[in-house]
């Protein structure tokens, strides 16, 4: 009888593991949330160590003869070949990688902090807040995405948090519908009454009872944000609007279309960042799918 009265209290502490540590351990579940998290951790390895990886982009290269050494194509030396200007690509593309995980890391901790605080409170609280907070989130939906980030970077001028702000601005509202109906069947459940009528104020029952819940949402938000930031980053660098004096992907495709790399037969300069732009935005799709058929397991049926 000793032995049986001792087993439940370890079988609840393993059943209520914290919501953040069970929406840590959901890709190993799904093969292709696996592959996900995987990609992101290539990239975000070559971003930590590209000063390693790479040689200065934009130094421009000659010959052992003193010539340029221009649309050179892929070697040894130069494994991805050079640019017109007699610049390594790869480099480039290894240093294009900081770039762009900066921008897609930061913008999606922006637009998840700033869309689960909305939610929450939206959700909770209800009445004019709710209506308030939602219409804002119906103008910012409103408004054309990259039109919007292209002209706050005009106006703001071409730098990296300018880029970063205008993403915040424009996809929070996303995040925050989401986590707003997450939350308005969760403060009708019955430990948010409990909680209540024990004498908990509104700020610590969001703060310890619904935000822990909705926490796997505000992930997968996160991890489909992050590929939303570095493709608007890119496609603003492609049309001129990115940081001057910085090396990206889309600057990358930017002075190869100037330089008409695809009618020169220079794939090795333009596939390379367009393929590492897919490749991370598939990589938020997988980590969403896994993350969608286990927090709602209907989706299979």
């Amino acid at each position: 009888m000793v032995e049986v009265a001792a087993q439940p209290p370890v079988l609840s502490r393993k059943r209520k593991l914290p919501s953040l540590m069970r929406a840590l351990r959901l890709p190993e579940k799904d093969p292709l949330a696996l592959i996900g998290v995987t990609i992101y951790v290539v990239f975000l390895l070559v971003a930590l160590f590209a000063d390693f990886l790479a040689k200065d982009p934009l130094e421009i290269l000659f010959l052992d003869d003193g010539n340029l050494a221009a649309n050179l194509g892929p070697s040894l030396e130069f494994p991805l070949g050079t640019t017109n200007l007699g610049r390594d690509i790869f480099s480039q593309l290894v240093i294009g990688t900081r770039s762009a995980f900066m921008v897609g890391l930061t913008a999606a901790l922006a637009v998840v902090a700033l869309g689960t605080l909305v939610g929450l409170v939206s959700g909770y609280f209800g009445g004019l807040v709710d209506a308030a907070l939602m219409r804002l989130a119906d103008i910012a939906l409103g408004i054309p995405f990259l039109p919007f980030v292209i002209v706050l970077a005009a106006f703001l001028g071409p730098q990296t948090q300018n880029v970063v702000i205008a993403i915040t601005v424009l996809l929070w509202p996303n995040t925050a519908r989401v986590i707003r109906s997450q939350v308005l069947t969760l403060r009708e459940r019955g430990f948010v009454e409990a909680a209540r009528v024990a004498g908990s104020s509104d700020w610590r029952i969001i703060r310890v009872h619904i935000a822990p819940n909705i926490l796997p949402l505000s992930l997968l938000y996160g991890s489909i944000a992050i590929g939303w930031a570095i493709l608007t980053e890119a496609s603003v660098s492609f049309l001129g609007f990115g940081p001057s004096g910085s090396v990206s992907w889309g600057g990358m495709l930017q002075d190869a279309y100037a330089s008409q790399a695809l009618s020169r037969g220079s794939y090795n300069w333009f596939i390379p960042p367009g393929l590492c732009i897919v490749l991370v935005v598939v990589a938020g799709f997988f980590i969403s799918r896994g993350y969608e058929e286990v927090l709602f397991p209907k989706l299979k049926d």
